[in-house]
C-alpha cells in the first residue's frame, strides 16, 4: 500500500511520511471519537504535528499547511457569526421563536416540525451554516420555556441542514466546487436533486418522530406558557433589528448573486459583518466574542490535518482505488460515487474529498464517460454522497460542528458517539433513498 501511496504522490514523498500522516490522522479522529480531549485541542495539536513532522514537503513548512486550510469557509463562518451574534441582541430570534411556537400551539412535536421545515428550506436557499446559525438560538429559546432538552431539536436540525442543502447550487460547499467544475447551473441542481431532497424529508420525518417523540414531551402547563409569551416583548432594541435585516437582505441577496458578483461566500459575509458593525456604532468586542472560536480553530486544525494527508497522496490514491472498482460502467461508477462519497464525507470533511474527486470525474468525463448525459449522473451522485454523508458523523459537515460549537456554549454537549448512533442511519436511508433515485432516473 505505501508504494502505491507513494507512487500516486509526487516524488519527493516517502513512505515514512505516508505512515506519519496516516498516524496522526487516525490518532487524531479517535482522540476525538474517545472524546477524552477537547476536539479543538487535538486538532490543532495534530494540525501542527503535520507540520513539524514534515509531512508538508520541507520540515517546518507551515506555508503549505496554511495552503491547505479554506478560508471561504472561515470567513464565512466568522462573517456570519458576528452577523448572528449582533442580530440575536435585537430579540429577533426570540420573536421568530416565540411566533412559531405559537403557531405550533405551544406542541413540541409541532414545533420540530416546523423548525425541520425551515431549517430544510432555508439551507436550500442560504447555506446550511448560515441556517443552523440561525436555528440554534430560537431552539434554545423554545426549548428552555419548554422545559424540554433541546437536543433533540439540534440532532434533528443538524440532519435537516444537510439534507436541505443538498437540493441547490448554494446550499452545501460541495455543491458550490462541482457546479463551478462542472458548469452546472442553479437551475441544474434544482431540478435534479431538489425532487429526492422532498422524498427525503417526506421518509424522514416519521422516521424522527419515532426516536424523538417521548424526548420532547412536555406538560399542558409549558404549552400554556408558551402560548401566553408576547412575541414583541422579546424585541429589545427595534432600529438595531431594522440595520440587521437590512444586513442580512443584502448578505443573502449576495448569497443569491454570488456567481454574477464574482465573489466568494466568505467576502460577502465579512463585508456584511463590517457594515453591521459599522451601522451598530458599538464597541465591536461583544460581537467578537460571539464568534465561535473554539469551533474556528477546530477547522483549521482540521484542514491541515487533511491537507496533509492530501500532500502524500493517501487521498488521492483512496480516490483512485474506487475509479478503479467501477471498470467503465456508468452504473457501478454512480454507485461507488454515491457510496464512497457517502462514507469517506462522515469521516472526512467533505470539502477536500470532492476537491480530489472532481479532476477525476472530469478525466473520466474525457476518456469514458464522452456523454455529457452520462456524466451529469457521475456528479449528481457526488454531489449526493457528499452532503449526505455530511450526517454520518459530528466531523462530516461544517454545520454539524458549528451547532456542537454553538450548543456547547450555551451548556449542552453533543457526543461524538451520541451523535454518530443517529447520524449514520439518517445518512443510510437518505443514501439509500438516493440509491433508488439515480437508478430509476438515470440508470
Amino acid at each position: 500500500m505505501h508504494e502505491e501511496l507513494v507512487g500516486v504522490a509526487a516524488n519527493h514523498i516517502t513512505s515514512g511520511a505516508v505512515t506519519a500522516a496516516l498516524l496522526i490522522f487516525l490518532a487524531s479522529y479517535g482522540a476525538i471519537i474517545s472524546e477524552k480531549i477537547h476536539r479543538t485541542i487535538v486538532a490543532i495539536f495534530g494540525g501542527a504535528l503535520m507540520i513539524v513532522v514534515g509531512i508538508f514537503m520541507h520540515f517546518y513548512s507551515q506555508e503549505a499547511a496554511i495552503e491547505s486550510i479554506d478560508f471561504n469557509t472561515i470567513g464565512l463562518l466568522v462573517g456570519m457569526m458576528i452577523i448572528v451574534g449582533v442580530t440575536k441582541d435585537t430579540g429577533l430570534f426570540q420573536y421568530v421563536a416565540i411566533k412559531s411556537a405559537k403557531i405550533a400551539k405551544g406542541n413540541p412535536w409541532k414545533i420540530l416540525i416546523m423548525f425541520s421545515v425551515i431549517t430544510a428550506l432555508f439551507s436550500a436557499l442560504l447555506d446550511n451554516v448560515t441556517t443552523v446559525m440561525l436555528m440554534v438560538p430560537m431552539t434554545l429559546v423554545i426549548a428552555d420555556n419548554l422545559r424540554i432538552n433541546p437536543m433533540p431539536f439540534l440532532f434533528v436540525e443538524i440532519f435537516m441542514s444537510n439534507v436541505g442543502g443538498t437540493a441547490t447550487l448554494i446550499g452545501d460547499p460541495p455543491n458550490i466546487l462541482i457546479g463551478s467544475a462542472a458548469g452546472l447551473s442553479f437551475m441544474d441542481f434544482v431540478v435534479n436533486l431538489t425532487p429526492v431532497v422532498i422524498v427525503m424529508f417526506i421518509v424522514l420525518m416519521p422516521l424522527v418522530k419515532f426516536f424523538y417523540k417521548k424526548q420532547i414531551e412536555t406538560s399542558k402547563e409549558n404549552m400554556e406558557r408558551v402560548m401566553q409569551l408576547n412575541e414583541r416583548d422579546g424585541i429589545q432594541d427595534a432600529l438595531l433589528l431594522k440595520k440587521s435585516l437590512i444586513v442580512l437582505a443584502i448578505v443573502i441577496t449576495g448569497f443569491f448573486l454570488h456567481g454574477w458578483l464574482h465573489m466568494e461566500g466568505a467576502t460577502i459575509a465579512i463585508f456584511g459583518a463590517g457594515l453591521l458593525l459599522l451601522l451598530d456604532k458599538k464597541n465591536p468586542e461583544k460581537a467578537l466574542h460571539e464568534v465561535e472560536w473554539i469551533t474556528i480553530f477546530f477547522f483549521i486544525g482540521l484542514f491541515v490535518i487533511i491537507g496533509g494527508l492530501e500532500h502524500v497522496g493517501v487521498i488521492a490514491w483512496a480516490a483512485d482505488k474506487m475509479i478503479e472498482l467501477t471498470q467503465g460502467s456508468l452504473a457501478i461508477t454512480a454507485m461507488v460515487m454515491l457510496w464512497g462519497g457517502a462514507i469517506f464525507s462522515a469521516f472526512v470533511d467533505n470539502i477536500p474529498f470532492v476537491a480530489t474527486m472532481i479532476p477525476m470525474v472530469q478525466e473520466m468525463g474525457h476518456t469514458t464517460f464522452t456523454d455529457p448525459t452520462e456524466l451529469n449522473t457521475i456528479w449528481w451522485s457526488l454531489a449526493l454522497g457528499a452532503c449526505l454523508g455530511g450526517n454520518g458523523t459530528l466531523v462530516g459537515a461544517s454545520a454539524n460542528l458549528v451547532v456542537a460549537g454553538m450548543a456547547e456554549k450555551s451548556g449542552y454537549k453533543i457526543g461524538f458517539v451520541d451523535f454518530m448512533k443517529m447520524g449514520l442511519l439518517i445518512m443510510f436511508v437518505t443514501v439509500a433513498i438516493s440509491t433508488v433515485y439515480i437508478y430509476m432516473r438515470y440508470l
